[in-house]
């Protein structure tokens, strides 16, 4: 875990060396991916990382939980308040369009989006690189919200499985409380990530790292990969007539 640790910092301290970086600002919000990186960032960069606490109607335990994190690996912390934001943001969606539809997956995705324009405000300010908190796992299947916490300069643990976060965190010295808590992305009460996914990390992790699963477990994290592919991919690009 050493060597993985090791090469992580590495890894960060050139990619954000190499874009002309001064440093690296992350989300901070109190989860097991979020400490992660932040502790790695710290190594990298020890005079010059910033975690950013972006609460939008949060439940107040990740805010102690990222203070937790924060202390813990004497990060600096700066905390940006979205909800009056986001609130502002739906009157006028609903103001503007009232036949607009109810959907709870839209409205819960503003929140990532608020926050990845909150991280490169700091990043533009400060010449610092955005690190993203993203794992393969969610990577993999989708689980992440496009031009929001997909939106980012670099994916430190994007090669890394749910499982083997969890291993770094604790060799790292993640408090336990934090390593131990339901993932979840906080985008609304009470909800987890592998609830909203219909599947385990447990399971998902096996099937990325070994090809095995059961038939509904592979026709679902297969399904699921096929539909997201353009959350990983670039724009598409029409091509000129005749070419």
């Amino acid at each position: 875990m050493e060597e993985l640790a090791r090469h992580l910092t590495d890894w960060i301290a050139a990619e954000v060396a190499a874009a002309g970086g001064d440093g690296a600002v992350f989300g901070l919000s109190g989860g097991i991916d979020s400490a992660v990186v932040a502790a790695l960032a710290k190594r990298a960069f020890p005079h010059h990382t910033l975690g950013v606490v972006m609460p939008c109607h949060s439940d107040p335990r990740d805010a102690e939980d990222a203070a937790i994190v924060a202390h813990h690996f004497d990060v600096p912390v700066c905390t940006v308040d979205l909800a009056p934001v986001y609130d502002l943001l739906l009157e006028q969606l609903t103001v503007s369009c009232a036949d607009m539809p109810d959907s709870r997956p839209a409205t819960a995705n503003l929140k990532p989006r608020l926050r990845m324009t909150t991280l490169y405000a700091f990043a533009n300010q400060l010449n610092y690189r955005v690190l993203g908190t993203g794992n393969r796992s969610e990577i993999a299947v989708g689980y992440f919200t496009k031009c929001g916490d997909g939106g980012v300069d670099f994916l430190p643990l994007g090669s890394l499985v749910k499982g083997e976060v969890r291993d770094l965190a604790r060799h790292l010295g993640i408090p336990e409380r934090v390593v131990a808590k339901p993932p979840s992305a906080g985008l609304w009460a009470d909800q987890t990530d592998e609830a909203e996914m219909g599947l385990t990390y447990e399971e998902l992790d096996a099937y990325l790292l070994t090809s095995e699963a059961s038939p509904a477990v592979k026709a679902k994290v297969d399904a699921m990969n096929a539909s997201s592919e353009h959350k990983r991919a670039l724009p598409r690009i029409a091509p000129k007539p005749g070419a």
